[in-house]
């Protein structure tokens, strides 16, 4: 069963379900107060004839006649018919003695004073003469008022059929705008499973509904640029992996063959081929771990200073053989962090070797330390070729190469790798630059 189906099921159960307890609910109350006013008025009806008869005879002898020519009470039966109506009301005169019967007040019988709330007082000049009591008999409709209250049913039926159908209607209308999103989510979801990665449905509506189909629209571009970053970066390693192994390869080949005679050059050329090799795998290794939440850190207390220190120590001669000036710019007072020292000096590592690739000569590269909230911001600004604004949001993206883009390496694995390192240790980086030739700066935050 659709679920069409069933939601146009549920709408029109529900209305039904209200239309007839609408319906019946007026029906009860419409007639209730219909009878009400009837008997109202015919109660005061028979009182005002009672009291111009009696005003006209200064008796109640013949009173009986005068109400049945106004079809206030039923005329007696005829010989062999059936049994008299009774009527609604009973009159009642100024000893209230019972001279009009009705229910259980009988003819000639003796009326306690004040037996209902519903009695008429018939008075000539201030005397009382009579007095009317309502019965509780059923009240004697004439033909125009059952016309009125069939017409009254009449149209409450056609309201009721009125109402089931646009409910149907509706009904039918709400379930097919509920599930339209929902089919169409369904078949961009197939096409999903079966590998066309970049789908996108409509939109179209601010509720549920539409969150969930612009999640799913940001899901599926998520999945169609990881599974392009993917195929990028499957062929950007594979050239990495090739020409180390081509130069390698080309070199043993010819020593094998004798073309070549060995020499510390070369084999100096092969160890240089093998090391890249080996940090190729050794970045691959370490993403593999931060993607799998394997990436072990050992954590502990250390001053920013000395961290910083530390690293600039360690690049200070590729710094002056490039005639760059590495300067450490401290904050008095920063509080220790509490970080893994080998894998903070890998972030810091590569973030100086992206500056000392993009620094011209003369060019200075700040280290800084400075405080902040919670924690601490370590800083490494160069003033280099700077980075393009529109490299800026993808600098972190595996193996994204832009002219101006700041790599880790030659893989373009290494900003990945910093940031993984960075978010291990609950920290947060951020590249800046203001456009090409402008320099640019990384800022990490760590917490205290």
């Amino acid at each position: 069963m659709k679920l069409t189906f069933k939601l146009t099921l549920a709408f029109l159960l529900v209305s039904l379900i209200a239309i007839g307890l609408a319906a019946i609910f007026i029906w009860g109350a419409t007639s209730f107060e219909f009878t009400r006013y009837l008997q109202d008025q015919r109660e005061n009806e028979f009182a005002t004839v009672a009291r111009q008869f009696y005003e006209q005879n200064q008796t109640w002898r013949g009173v009986d006649r005068a109400l049945q020519q106004q079809g206030l009470i039923p005329p007696p039966p005829q010989p062999g018919g059936q049994s008299p109506l009774t009527p609604p009301f009973a009159l009642l005169d100024g000893e209230r003695v019972v001279l009009i019967p009705s229910g259980h007040y009988l003819l000639g019988q003796k009326v306690p004073s004040r037996v209902s709330e519903q009695e008429i007082r018939v008075e000539i000049d201030g005397k009382l003469v009579g007095t009317v009591i309502t019965a509780g008999q059923p009240l004697i409709k004439n033909p125009a008022d059952q016309l009125y209250i069939n017409r009254i049913n009449q149209a409450l039926l056609i309201a009721a059929f009125g109402g089931m159908l646009l409910a149907l209607i509706l009904g039918i209308w709400l379930a097919r705008t509920l599930t339209r999103p929902v089919n169409e989510l369904t078949t961009a979801t197939r096409a999903l499973a079966s590998g066309k990665l970049e789908q996108q449905v409509p939109v179209r509506s601010q509720d549920e509904l539409g969150d969930l189909a612009a999640s799913f629209n940001q899901m599926s571009a998520d999945l169609a640029r990881a599974n392009l970053l993917r195929r990028q970066m499957t062929a950007d390693i594979a050239h990495d992996l090739r020409n180390p192994l081509t130069v390698i390869g080309g070199y043993l080949e010819s020593l094998k063959d004798g073309k070549l005679k060995p020499t510390p050059e070369r084999f100096e050329t092969m160890y240089a081929e093998i090391q890249h090799l080996q940090r190729l795998v050794d970045d691959l290794r370490t993403l593999s771990l931060a993607d799998s939440g394997e990436l072990v850190i050992y954590r502990q207390l250390l001053a920013p200073g000395e961290l910083l220190e530390r690293v600039a120590a360690a690049y200070h001669h590729q710094a002056e053989q490039q005639k760059i000036t590495i300067l450490v710019d401290m904050e008095p007072g920063l509080p220790e962090i509490n970080v893994d020292s080998a894998r903070m000096e890998q972030v810091l590592g590569n973030l100086i070797s992206n500056a000392l690739r993009y620094t011209p000569d003369t060019g200075t590269i700040r280290l800084v330390g400075k405080q902040e909230t919670g924690g601490v911001i370590l800083i490494v600004q160069d003033n280099g070729s700077g980075i393009p604004p529109q490299a800026l949001p993808h600098i972190f993206e595996r193996s994204y190469r832009g002219d101006a883009s700041r790599q880790g390496n030659e893989s373009g694995l290494g900003l990945s790798i910093t940031k993984s390192i960075v978010e291990l240790h609950g920290g947060k980086i951020v590249a800046m630059s203001d456009g090409p030739g402008t320099g640019a700066q990384f800022l990490i935050f760590l917490p205290g």
